[in-house]
């Protein structure tokens, strides 16, 4: 279970390859938004936080890999809001977690 819930944290980010709702003026939006409330975690490239991999786990943290590239924006924003595992809910409204998703999508380019 617990390798389920870091796929679904690592999902979080990720470029979905198909048609993204995330906007590139979400991704400048989100940029603040992604630094203040998900970097801590997922490292401000996306790749992980090492102190927190340490913590809680690696897997799950690098949000710019390929698992989670596969997911799409409504299964990122859905984790976003519900949260995972140790990965709580998000307090951002949803424009702003869709802003911050945009900005999380494009560290993965």
């Amino acid at each position: 279970m617990g390798q389920i819930i870091t796929l679904a944290i690592a999902g979080f980010f990720m470029w979905a390859g198909t048609i993204s709702t995330a906007s590139a003026a979400d991704a400048d939006s989100g940029k603040a938004l992604f630094e203040k409330s998900c970097a801590g975690c997922h490292g401000a490239d996306g790749k992980g936080n090492e102190k927190m991999a340490k913590l809680i786990g690696d897997k799950g943290l690098n949000i710019v890999g390929s698992e989670t590239k596969k997911k799409s924006d409504e299964q990122l924003l859905k984790l976003i809001a519900e949260g995972a595992g140790k990965m709580p809910a998000s307090k951002l409204s949803p424009a702003e977690q869709k802003q911050a998703l945009g900005y999380a999508r494009s560290l993965a380019k």
